[in-house]
């Protein structure tokens, strides 16, 4: 049986560019060597696409950065008589029969690449070109998620020119639709990065210019007492979704040093909650992920108010972190899918899908 050629691709400009090196290197290492060539491509922080072989570790670390072959060409547009593909210097080209992404963020995450990949006409894992602009964009999603119906908590949203123009007219208005403790994020960044818990008009100021760092649009939303759950979702049009896990932060809440950095919260797989909303979550889950047309994966994260039991969904996360600590993997395995089985799996779906 001929092997399947994987192009694994990591790095990339976004604020993620480190999650993503992460994710790729532990997909490396449990991916089935026997079944797979993989070619690893890295994106640098500056958008240069490199050719690297070497081991997990040195993708992990960044120095595969330095490691790279400059002599490889990689070609993902048909053009002229050139294959698609990866071209060494012997004159050897190697067919890439599936692209696997790993790219957290912008550029990788928003639908900007997978447009390349459409046009590449290589089959690849993950969502599309829609489904993936509309994840990553938490505003857009919002408004897509309040369109079929889905609960969430209440928001708002500014951006940078009315922010900058009128601060504390903004800053009036945001405070007359919520109040505090109020969550200040960018509308298109993962992985927490960006995100401010405020409690007063000082903070709000603070954690708006923060994430206008990251963003020209920020969403506000209110902030209430509750658990964190979240449910991994596998499938194109046969979706399937894991049994649900909580998180249970070490901090006021998630944030980027705890998802890749120290894990210092814990978690519970499967989430100690009720059977009946186990379910509801688990088909919530489903309806978000067909509600932006996904394909491929997605993590669904929701929230549990812990006064009203109400559940509310909070975002989608099309290219969820694949790290040795992160909940998509961890949730498939305690459903009874191993790591390896999902990359497998993942490949298959992203053959299927283009069909």
């Amino acid at each position: 049986m001929n092997k399947i050629n994987i192009a694994l691709i990591f790095g990339g400009k976004s604020g993620e560019h480190e999650v993503s090196l992460s994710s790729a290197a532990s997909i490396y290492k449990h991916i089935d060597k026997d079944k797979y060539n993989v070619f690893t491509i890295g994106i640098t922080k500056d958008g240069k696409w490199m050719y690297y072989e070497g081991s997990e570790e040195n993708i992990k670390n960044g120095e595969w950065v330095n490691l790279v072959n400059k002599n490889v060409e990689i070609n993902l547009m048909p053009s002229g008589n050139k294959e698609v593909g990866i071209l060494f210097e012997d004159g050897r080209v190697e067919k890439i029969d599936v692209l696997f992404p790993v790219l957290h963020g912008p550029y990788g995450e928003d639908g900007t690449i997978q447009g390349l990949f459409e046009i590449s006409q290589i089959p690849y894992v993950g969502c599309g070109v829609l489904a993936s602009s509309v994840g990553m964009d938490k505003l857009i999603c919002k408004k897509v998620f309040s369109q079929i119906g889905l609960p969430q908590v209440d928001y708002t949203y500014t951006n940078k020119w009315s922010f900058t123009k009128n601060t504390d007219k903004e800053l009036d208005e945001i405070e007359s639709k919520l109040s505090y403790p109020i969550f200040v994020k960018p509308a298109n960044l993962g992985s927490s990065v960006g995100i401010s818990k405020v409690t007063n008009r000082k903070e709000l100021l603070n954690g708006i210019n923060e994430a206008l760092e990251y963003d020209s649009r920020i969403v506000l939303e209110q902030g209430i007492d509750a658990r964190e759950i979240e449910v991994a979702v596998l499938g194109n049009d046969d979706v399937k979704a894991s049994i649900a896990g909580e998180i249970k932060p070490a901090k006021d809440f998630y944030d980027y040093e705890d998802k890749y950095i120290n894990g210092a919260s814990s978690y519970d797989i499967p989430a100690n909650i009720r059977t009946e909303d186990m379910d509801k979550i688990r088909e919530m889950a489903i309806e978000a992920f067909k509600g932006i047309d996904g394909k491929g994966l997605s993590r669904v994260d929701f929230f549990i108010d812990k006064n009203s039991n109400e559940i509310f969904i909070n975002e989608i996360n099309t290219l969820p972190g694949f790290t040795s600590i992160s909940m998509y993997p961890k949730m498939w395995d305690a459903t009874g899918l191993s790591y390896s089985e999902l990359i497998d799996k993942l490949i298959d779906l992203a053959l299927d899908a283009n069909k």
